[in-house]
């Protein structure tokens, strides 16, 4: 009987060290952290991973995920600067940064914090859009819209001890009842940005032709002018030549004869009977007669 007892009372002693040891322990994953309560007060907060140790009965902990959580955003109507009215649908990416901050303020709870994330995405969504024009939304690019309704949107949460990370638009569109005239509106407006293109274009065009041709005169009449200057360096020389060659009486003679019988082959160049009406004192009858 005696020995039934150490038994047991060696189970139980085994038993309380067992629970002792792992009411001393826990174990924290990554993107986690724990906030370690002694008497309900927070007396420490850990965010290292791996087994960590506290107090057993005396101090609880309580885990915050630190991981970035995804949050799908209800469509809303905005308005934009020009009265149009459209409609949104995001979704955003956040995640705890204070949890010290998240436990006070919210008491942990994620749903909480979604209610003011909601809320805080709404008010920056409204505001960008309300400070630009419909047209102007719907070429924007999604990273603009998506910097500014973040950045309008942390400033209002950041006292809850969470971080918007993103806040990206899944659709920012038209209701029904106006499609039609905005669409033909943008049409409209494509059509006239291309034909001020195709103006521009024309108009440049123009420029290049007159440049063109201005360049081409200027060029034609420098050539012109080139071939004068060319063509009466060539008479002169020409004239310089004959000058030289007959500057004597009978080089002079010889000249003459040669000129007359050049104009009388001319003269008798053609079919049918040729009539020659001559001076008789011209070098002509003087050659065919012989008498020169």
């Amino acid at each position: 009987m005696k020995k039934l007892f150490h038994s047991a009372l060696g189970l139980v002693i085994a038993v309380a060290v067992i629970v002792l040891v792992f009411s001393s322990v826990y174990i924290l994953e990554p993107n986690e952290y724990a906030a370690v309560r002694q008497l309900g007060k927070i007396v420490r907060v850990d965010d290292t991973p791996g087994l960590r140790f506290k107090i057993p009965f005396v101090q609880t902990v309580q885990k915050i995920s630190g991981k970035i959580i995804i949050y799908d955003i209800e469509e809303s109507d905005v308005i934009t600067r020009d009265k149009k009215s459209m409609i949104a649908d995001n979704f955003v990416l956040w995640r705890v940064t204070d949890p010290m901050a998240y436990i006070r303020t919210l008491n942990a709870i994620q749903g909480r914090a979604e209610e003011r994330i909601d809320a805080a995405v709404y008010n920056a969504l409204k505001n960008t859009i309300s400070s630009m024009d419909q047209d102007d939304i719907i070429l924007a690019t999604g990273e603009k819209l998506t910097e500014k309704i973040t950045t309008a949107a942390n400033k209002d949460i950041g006292q809850y001890g969470i971080e918007i990370v993103t806040s990206q638009i899944k659709m920012l569109g038209i209701p029904e009842d106006n499609e039609d005239a905005v669409y033909e509106r943008m049409i409209s407006e494509r059509q006239n940005i291309a034909a001020s293109y195709v103006a521009d274009g024309a108009a440049e065009a123009q420029v290049i032709r007159n440049t063109t041709d201005k360049e081409a005169a200027v060029l034609r009449a420098e050539a012109e002018k080139q071939a004068a200057i060319l063509e009466a360096e060539g008479e002169e020389e020409y004239l310089k030549i004959l000058q030289e060659a007959y500057n004597s009486p009978e080089k002079a003679e010889f000249y003459e004869y040669m000129r007359g019988l050049e104009s009388l082959k001319s003269s008798m160049k053609g079919s049918g009977r040729k009539v020659l009406v001559l001076d008789k004192d011209s070098e002509l009858v003087e050659i065919l007669y012989g008498t020169g």
